[in-house]
């Protein structure tokens, strides 16, 4: 614990201040039984969203997000002493409570089973919702506000940050999001689908709309750092804008600003649809029976995995689970030039766990910064140096005749 917060320590330094403006915890199976049941997430309009996003445990199914108008050095301070009390066997309730003791410090937290909670310096609603379908929305600022174990609801923060061009319309988004979140909760849709709906309604109604990110807390799956900023003291990708396109026939995808090169599918050649990041959010948390966790190993290369993942979706909704066929299409992808700087697979390079709904896939990086395989020819090498050495031999003859044609054809006319 001591090195981690010597790490924090070093990053609060370097590192200009964020706050994460709106938080979001719901959950609508407080059994836990539903792999959709639980969700949470964080965005803002202000910089350095890796800082304030999330954290989530994948045995122990809470997380932690963190915001407020305190110093990084006090906001890390709450987020360790949060997951410690969460360590020790603290409710969200115990361990958001530990925002209270860091100023200006808010921690929300959540459990698949155990309820939510948000602690310290807030804004926020509480919505409870009975099996009735009574809906209850409550204000709260600062202190504590708890949503109990065994209750089907959520806790929604929202500010604006101060250089928003739509500041001043969080009080207002934050009381009709809320509504919203309970009347989708009474009408069934599951957490995550929520989340992506508040993930859209927040960025276009009070323009706090940079990822940032989300989870699901029932199944453990995070969106990791799809939206997070790339550099340091700089913002995430726009919640509200384009992130991918994708063809519904072949199942390719490819994220933007690429995206911009492309007007119909490169592979089929069907027509392209456009995916806003709000949608790409619910989608990487959603479990379904198409649900496919693709880990890629062995590069660094950019974008190999964004585009290694919508290869393998695709071809196991096309094949299922075959490593034969996850590999020829992740190849196929190669020769097409949608996945660069990497060699081909082989099906041992794919590590396929159908019962987990996992995939690995192992890559091997192409040698002397080669952006592309060499050809795969059926024919030998020896076979082209003849060949070549035929064409030499060819061409000078030409030369010859073209040279001395004069002579020749006078030395034919003679016989």
């Amino acid at each position: 614990m001591k090195r981690i917060l010597l790490l924090l320590f070093i990053m609060a330094v370097f590192i200009t201040p964020s706050a994460a403006t709106m938080n979001v915890v719901v959950i609508t199976d407080p059994t836990g039984n539903d792999s959709n049941g639980a969700a949470a997430g964080s965005m803002s309009f202000a910089q350095n969203m890796f800082q304030s996003t999330f954290i989530l445990s994948k045995d122990k199914h809470f997380t932690v997000l963190s915001g407020g108008e305190g110093d990084s050095t006090a906001r890390l301070g709450a987020i360790v002493e949060t997951i410690k009390r969460f360590e020790a066997g603290a409710t969200p309730a115990e361990a958001a409570s530990a925002a209270n003791s860091f100023g200006g410090i808010r921690i929300m937290t959540g459990s698949s089973t155990q309820g939510a909670a948000v602690g310290g310096s807030f804004d926020a609603y509480l919505i409870i919702v009975e099996d009735n379908g009574t809906i209850t929305v409550t204000p709260h600022s600062g202190g504590l506000a708890v949503l109990p174990p065994g209750k089907k609801g959520a806790i929604i923060h929202l500010r604006n940050t101060h250089g928003n061009p739509m500041y001043g319309t969080a009080t207002k988004v934050r009381q009709e999001t809320a509504v919203n979140i309970g009347k989708m909760i009474r009408d069934g849709y599951p957490s995550t689908k929520i989340v992506e709906e508040v993930f859209k309604e927040v960025s276009n109604e009070a323009g706090e709309k940079y990822g940032g990110g989300a989870v699901n807390l029932a199944s453990g799956i995070t969106t990791g750092d799809m939206f997070t900023p790339e550099k340091l003291n700089t913002t995430g990708y726009p919640m509200n804008t384009p992130y991918s396109k994708y063809c519904n026939d072949c199942g390719w995808s490819t994220g933007y600003p690429g995206a911009d090169n492309y007007k119909i599918c490169p592979i089929c050649e069907g027509t392209l649809n456009v995916k806003y990041a709000y949608d790409s959010l619910g989608d990487a948390i959603t479990v379904t029976s198409q649900t496919v966790q693709v880990s890629v190993y062995g590069t660094d290369e950019i974008g190999i995995r964004e585009t290694t993942e919508e290869i393998v979706k695709a071809s196991v909704k096309k094949h299922g689970y075959s490593n034969t066929e996850i590999a020829n299409s992740i190849n196929r992808g190669i020769d097409n030039g949608l996945l660069v700087g990497v060699n081909y697979v082989e099906p041992k390079d794919i590590n396929v766990r159908p019962s987990s709904r996992a995939v690995g896939v192992y890559f091997k990086p192409l040698p002397d910064k080669r952006s592309s395989p060499p050809w795969n020819l059926p024919v030998s090498s020896s076979l082209l140096d003849v060949i070549g050495n035929m064409q030499t031999a060819i061409g000078i003859i030409l030369v010859l005749l073209v040279l001395f044609r004069s002579t020749l054809i006078s030395s034919f006319l003679k016989k």
